[in-house]
């Protein structure tokens, strides 16, 4: 075995010279490197904005979402939707460990679960077992290489592997809440009912305090009761994203004020506007949403003279796995949630 780029360049067909993520082809060939970890996967989960796209252009045909899941990873080598550019992450055994692999405490049969997008994995599917088409979950029968500085970590024992994967999947909007978040924040959730929105508005009120206020904002009326239920929100209210002055005049009308902060969790397109209207010149927003367009996003706020502090999620903040982990182990309610939708 050879030992190349860190990056996994090497791997790129086309174009040259850019990483794995912002490839249009890679190489799936499931000889591990020196550098690499080869992977028997158990389940891709699909990011939210991606399978929300496919499902919608299949018409929820689920014949016809595994015909077009195969010729994704058939073309590109990796499982990265051609029209959101997003992908997911995946759960699996490992197969082989590169011998200059950085974790060499790596045993093959260890479950391991992938934090970096599926969007730069390389992956070969052999058979679709099954597509659950009401939690972006995909049981396959495949393999994947994890490169050099592809970050994961291991299922706990005492989890259940596909909770475990709907977890980690959004791992990083509860752990950058935490970060962005302080006591006494006005905080709006969009798209507070799906799984990032539950975590991040725990995630919110833990972090804003008695003297804080988390809305959230659905857009079905059954999502009202099931936050109520959970106790994540002071308040919830029922708004269509996409129409920027519905969200905008349901907030003040909740708060009386903009919001210090702003998370934006939808799976659909044109969201932006309504998160910036909602929040305060000096507020935050943060768009963990695949579905972003960081052109409207930009020139919206200027052509309506906000002057927010915009932040483009980042899957990846220090610690959180553990965080999200220990979020959804801990607190029964959320448990029981997630163990009832994904296991």
């Amino acid at each position: 075995m050879e030992k190349l780029c860190k990056y996994g360049t090497n791997r790129v067909i086309t174009p040259k010279g850019v990483l794995p993520q912002a490839a249009t082809m890679i190489d799936n060939t499931m000889v591990v490197k020196d550098n690499e970890l080869l992977i028997d996967v158990i389940t891709l989960n699909i990011d939210s904005a991606s399978f929300t796209q496919i499902k919608k252009a299949c018409n929820s045909d689920v014949k016809k979402m595994e015909e077009m899941i195969l010729e994704i990873v058939k073309d590109r080598g990796k499982m990265q939707n051609p029209v959101t550019g997003s992908g997911g992450m995946l759960i699996g055994k490992v197969k082989e460990v590169g011998k200059l692999f950085p974790d060499q405490s790596l045993k093959v049969g260890d479950k391991i679960a992938t934090l970096v997008s599926l969007s730069l994995t390389p992956l070969l599917i052999n058979r679709i077992k099954k597509i659950n088409i009401e939690n972006d979950q995909v049981n396959i029968d495949g393999t994947a290489i994890l490169f050099e500085t592809g970050i994961f970590a291991k299922v706990p024992s005492d989890m259940n592997e596909h909770l475990v994967l709907a977890a980690l999947d959004v791992a990083g909007a509860p752990a950058q809440v935490d970060k962005l978040v302080n006591e006494g924040d006005s905080v709006a959730i969009i798209g507070a009912a799906g799984k990032s929105g539950v975590l991040c508005a725990y995630q919110a009120m833990k972090k804003a305090g008695i003297n804080g206020t988390v809305i959230g904002v659905v857009n079905e009326p059954q999502q009202i009761l099931e936050l109520k239920d959970l106790e994540l929100c002071d308040d919830v209210v029922m708004a269509d994203a996409t129409n920027a002055l519905d969200v905008y005049e349901k907030i003040m009308a909740i708060n009386g004020e903009q919001v210090d902060v702003t998370i934006n969790v939808v799976n659909v397109t044109d969201t932006e506007m309504g998160c910036i209207l909602s929040t305060k010149e000096t507020g935050i927003v943060y768009f963990f949403s695949m579905a972003t367009s960081f052109t409207k996003a930009a020139l919206g706020a200027e052509g309506v003279g906000s002057d927010v502090k915009m932040i483009i999620g980042n899957g990846y903040t220090a610690g959180h796995a553990d965080l999200t982990l220990n979020l959804v182990n801990n607190v029964p309610l959320i448990k029981r949630l997630f163990e009832k939708k994904y296991t």
